[in-house]
């Protein structure tokens, strides 16, 4: 009985103990005059992460080397000011409202980027990115979409230091926990601030929802995409449905202020016409997956096109140089043989010119011999002049 008294005991002070999930006593570190924060480094993670494995994927589908990181180099800009002007816009009066700074604004570094209007102003630069590099748009999405997903888990985690983006409160075991911060001069700071160890309150840990239900459409992503070879811009457009469709719900649990379209936050309101377009394009766009000469710029042949011209070429040359050998030969038979009739015949002209020449040659009778020159009369040997 004491036992199963203690047993009791130890599990309600460990269910107490492990109730809810605290968040981060701190979100920002000084070093010296410049502030650390997590936020910006869990961004910043996120780019990087997406880059490494977007590349390796690119290759391994037989793009060029480097292509990722040169589109990326349009794109991420893009997609941070898409991000936050998305942001502002749908939380104008956080800035533009009563008592709203609008130079805070500006300050992306305190959270606040629209995943919505990050995708699309980072489109648009990677379109611009592969204009210039020549190098086909919906391929390439689909390439980086598993690692631009973990990207967003991983920046899920800057909101976790930032006390932001939780829903509703609530008592489950895994309700986050949001301590009040103060700053420096001991006012509420509850983003920039450090903890006084006084929980306000237990909500819903949205952030951590969307991160677990990215990681699981990110491993959907990677095993449809080798099983089914999805091209086209199509695995992209599956990347939009499937995280669509989780932030749909997600939204339904947030209380905190937001804009509203009809009645409904306009997040969930966004999700769910995105959701249609991508479910569209999906269905209706080309099957099948792109070859890797279709991947490299235009303009460009890969190594095996490059060859193909060099070897045909080559095998042209060896043709002609086979045919004229054939063509010499032919013409030394006939050439040979007329040589032969025209020596013979030449032969039978010196013979025949010989034996002229021997006739000529040959003593007439009584007379002097003949060789085709003048002759010289031999001189009397009686001293007569040679007249009778």
């Amino acid at each position: 009985m004491t036992l199963r008294v203690l047993a009791d005991s130890v599990l309600a002070d460990s269910g107490a103990v492990l109730a809810y999930i605290p968040s981060p006593s701190q979100g920002v570190w000084h070093i010296g005059p410049f502030p650390l924060r997590a936020y910006a480094l869990c961004i910043i993670l996120g780019i990087i992460v997406a880059i490494w494995w977007g590349e390796r994927r690119w290759r391994e589908r037989g793009g060029q080397p480097g292509a990722i990181l040169d589109v990326a180099m349009f794109a991420v800009p893009f997609g941070l000011i898409g991000g936050r002007l998305y942001h502002v816009a749908t939380d104008w009066q956080k800035y533009f409202g009563s008592g709203g700074n609008p130079v805070d604004a500006l300050k992306i570094y305190q959270g606040g980027l629209g995943i919505w209007g990050a995708v699309l102003l980072g489109g648009v630069g990677a379109w611009i990115g592969c204009r210039v590099y020549r190098i086909p748009l919906p391929a390439l999405g689909d390439a980086v979409a598993p690692p631009i997903l973990l990207a967003q888990a991983i920046g899920r985690l800057g909101n976790y230091f930032n006390q932001e983006l939780y829903g509703r409160e609530t008592d489950v075991p895994w309700g986050l926990q949001i301590f009040r911060r103060v700053g420096d001069d001991g006012q509420l700071d509850l983003m920039n601030g450090v903890s006084t160890g006084v929980v306000d309150k237990i909500v819903h840990p949205t952030f951590l929802y969307e991160l677990i239900w990215n990681l699981l459409v990110v491993a959907l992503l990677v095993f449809v995409d080798k099983r089914f070879r999805i091209g086209h811009g199509r695995l992209f457009a599956l990347y939009v449905v499937g995280y669509c469709f989780g932030r749909f719900f997600v939204e339904l649990m947030r209380d905190d202020e937001a804009t509203k379209i009809a009645g409904i936050r306009i997040n969930s309101f966004t999700s769910a016409v995105v959701f249609l377009a991508a479910l569209a394009y999906f269905v209706f766009a080309t099957k099948g997956r792109e070859t890797a000469a279709q991947l490299q710029p235009r303009g460009t042949a890969t190594s095996a096109e490059t060859a193909a011209p060099d070897v045909a070429a080559a095998s042209e040359k060896a043709s002609g140089a086979a045919a004229a050998d054939e063509g010499t030969a032919d013409s030394r038979g006939d050439d040979g043989s007329g040589t032969s009739d025209a020596q013979a015949g030449a032969q039978t002209d010196n013979d025949s010119g010989a034996n002229a020449s021997a006739d000529a040659e040959a003593p007439a009778p009584g007379g002097t011999v003949e060789t085709g020159k003048p002759s010289v009369a031999e001189p009397d040997r009686t001293g007569s002049d040679g007249t009778d």
